[in-house]
C-alpha cells in the first residue's frame, strides 16, 4: 500500500514527531504498519489533551492591601501566535479581558460588573498577565485564566483584599474605682479597642507571649479586649491588631495609664477646682468688660450731646450806645405826700 505524504507534523505536548518527504513516496508495506501509524496519531492527540486539561491547571492565592496593585501572572514567557487568552471574574460568563494573538487584538471589558473595573485593568499583550490597579475590597474573589492553542493552560487566582488597619486605642477602665474589692485596689483595668474592622485579630501580649486574643471575619464591627495588670508591674505589654498581611501595635505605658483610685480622686478634685477658678475668672472678666463697654457707650453719648449743643449755638455781635439819663426836677405842681415818722 502506497501513501504519498508531502509533510506531516504530529505534536504530542512538547514532543514533536515530523514525517517529511520532499519528493517520492512513503510506503507502508502492510496494513499493520498503517494501523500502527493511526494509533500513534491517536495516542499523541490523547496525550496532548491530557497535558492541556490536567497537567497545566494550577491555583494561586494572592493577598493585597487596599489601594495597591496586583498582577496575576500567566507564567508564560510569551504567548504563541495562534493562542487565545481569556480572563474571567467569579463567573465563567463574566469576561473582563481577552487576547487574540492570531489577529494581534486585545480587549478589556471594564464597563461590566457595575463598572467596578473601570480604568483599573492592564493587560500584557506579550505574556497575557493581568494587572488590577488601585484595588478595593469590591475586587476580591476568583479570577480564572484560560489559554487555548497548541497547549491548554488553566489557572485560578483567589484574590483577597485587606483594608488598612487602624492603630489600637488603649484606655483605663475606671469603673473598678467604684468597687471596694481587694483586686480593684491592687490591679489596673485596661481596655484595648478598635472600630470598623473586619478579617482581623486583636491581641494582648506580655513581651512576646500571647495573653489573650479575639478575632472577627467579614463583618465590619468594633472590637474591645480587656486586660488587668498590677500597679507596680514592670513588664512590657502591647496591644496588636493584625490581618494576614499587616499589623498595628500600641505599646502600654503603665505609669501613664495606671494610677490608684485615690490618686485619681485627688486629680479629679484638682481638675474640678482648677475648672471652677477658670470659670470664676472668666465671669469676672466678662463683667468687667461689660461695665467698661457701658462706660464707653455713656462717654460716647455725652460727647455726642455736647457736639449737638455746640452745633445749636448761634453767635452775634452786640453794639452798645451811651444814653444820658433824664434829669428829674421837682416842681410845685408835683403832688407830694408826706408820711408820719415815729421815733422811739
Amino acid at each position: 500500500m502506497c501513501v504519498c505524504i508531502r509533510r506531516a507534523k504530529l505534536c504530542c505536548g512538547r514532543i514533536h514527531i515530523s514525517l517529511s518527504v520532499f519528493s517520492g513516496y512513503m510506503i507502508f508495506r502492510s496494513d499493520t504498519q498503517w494501523k500502527m501509524f493511526h494509533m500513534l496519531v491517536l495516542l499523541c492527540l490523547l496525550w496532548r489533551q491530557l497535558l492541556g486539561v490536567f497537567g497545566a491547571e494550577t491555583n494561586e492565592i494572592q493577598s493585597v492591601m487596599e489601594g495597591d496593585s496586583v498582577t496575576l501572572n500567566t507564567d508564560v514567557t510569551e504567548i504563541r501566535e495562534d493562542d487565545y487568552v481569556f480572563w474571567t471574574y467569579r463567573d465563567e460568563k463574566s469576561l473582563i479581558a481577552k487576547i487574540n494573538r492570531e489577529i494581534q487584538m486585545s480587549s478589556i471589558y471594564d464597563d461590566g460588573l457595575d463598572g467596578r473595573f473601570r480604568d483599573r485593568l492592564k493587560l500584557d499583550n506579550k505574556t497575557g498577565s493581568l494587572t488590577i490597579m488601585n484595588i478595593t475590597t469590591q475586587h476580591a474573589g476568583l479570577y480564572k485564566l484560560r489559554i487555548s492553542g497548541v497547549k491548554l493552560i488553566s489557572k485560578t487566582f483567589n484574590v483577597s483584599v485587606f483594608a488598612h488597619l487602624p492603630i489600637p486605642h488603649i484606655t483605663r477602665d475606671f469603673s473598678q474605682c467604684s468597687s471596694s474589692s481587694s483586686s480593684s485596689l491592687q490591679n489596673c483595668s485596661l481596655l484595648c479597642s478598635v472600630v470598623n474592622v473586619s478579617d482581623v485579630t486583636l491581641s494582648w501580649y506580655k513581651g512576646n507571649s500571647l495573653l489573650s486574643s479575639i478575632s472577627v471575619s467579614d463583618l465590619s464591627i468594633s472590637l474591645s479586649l480587656p486586660l488587668e495588670v498590677e500597679y507596680q508591674d514592670k513588664n512590657t505589654y502591647s496591644c496588636v491588631l493584625n490581618n494576614p498581611i499587616s499589623n498595628q501595635t500600641q505599646h502600654l505605658d503603665i505609669t501613664e495609664f495606671c494610677h490608684t483610685c485615690s490618686a485619681r480622686v485627688s486629680v479629679i478634685a484638682l481638675i474640678s477646682a482648677g475648672s471652677l477658678l477658670i470659670l470664676v475668672a472668666v465671669g469676672i472678666f466678662c463683667i468687667c468688660r461689660k461695665h467698661r463697654k457701658t462706660d464707653q457707650e455713656v462717654l460716647k453719648v455725652d460727647d455726642a450731646t455736647v457736639q449737638n449743643h455746640d452745633e445749636e449755638i448761634v453767635y452775634t455781635h452786640l453794639t452798645f450806645y451811651k444814653r444820658n439819663p433824664p434829669k428829674m426836677r421837682a416842681t410845685e405842681d408835683n403832688h407830694v405826700e408826706y408820711a408820719p415818722i415815729c421815733i422811739r
